[in-house]
């Protein structure tokens, strides 16, 4: 399948705690390596600029070339303690090219009750749509990064509660 990566985790936190790490562009931004301007709201483009997570010093490393890069999340729909979901021009770290003509992947993250915590599953979607000389590329970067993002996210909240 190359038009949609699905990652799943098991966090050891109560829902709430995951909820605020990801609907609160603060606690994102922190474990997810990027700094806001604003909060999230359905509906509304968040800009931000990349900033190294501090949760894992290993995946703060590799975010250490982009840092500083601008990014946009639009965000698409906030389903208090079950799902948030935004578009973004996946892999867009490339100074001087301009993204904004192509189209967006839908990231969405999703909130299950789970025996010891919260099952956590990450979708992104539409990398068909993406143009073909950059697909595999952002399809492949995107497929390891929600690899170790999740594991990020799960440290974060476990640790954070």
């Amino acid at each position: 399948m190359t038009d949609t990566i699905r990652k799943e985790i098991l966090l050891r936190a109560s829902r709430g705690r995951v909820w605020r790490a990801l609907s609160d562009s603060a606690e994102f931004g922190h474990w997810f390596g990027m700094k806001f301007e604003s909060p999230f709201t359905a509906g509304a483009t968040v800009r931000g600029t990349i900033q190294p997570t501090t949760v894992d010093p290993d995946v703060g490393k590799a975010q250490e070339s982009h840092r500083g890069i601008a990014f946009e999340l639009f965000i698409e729909r906030i389903e208090p303690q079950r799902l948030f979901a935004f578009r973004w021009h996946p892999g867009a770290v490339e100074p001087g090219i301009d993204y904004s003509k192509e189209p967006t992947t839908l990231v969405t993250f999703e909130l299950a009750d789970a025996a010891e915590g919260v099952l956590l599953t990450v979708t992104e979607s539409g990398f068909d749509s993406i143009p073909l000389e950059r697909r595999a590329r952002a399809f492949s970067a995107n497929e390891q990064g929600w690899g170790m993002m999740v594991k990020v996210i799960a440290r974060y909240v476990e640790q954070t509660s």
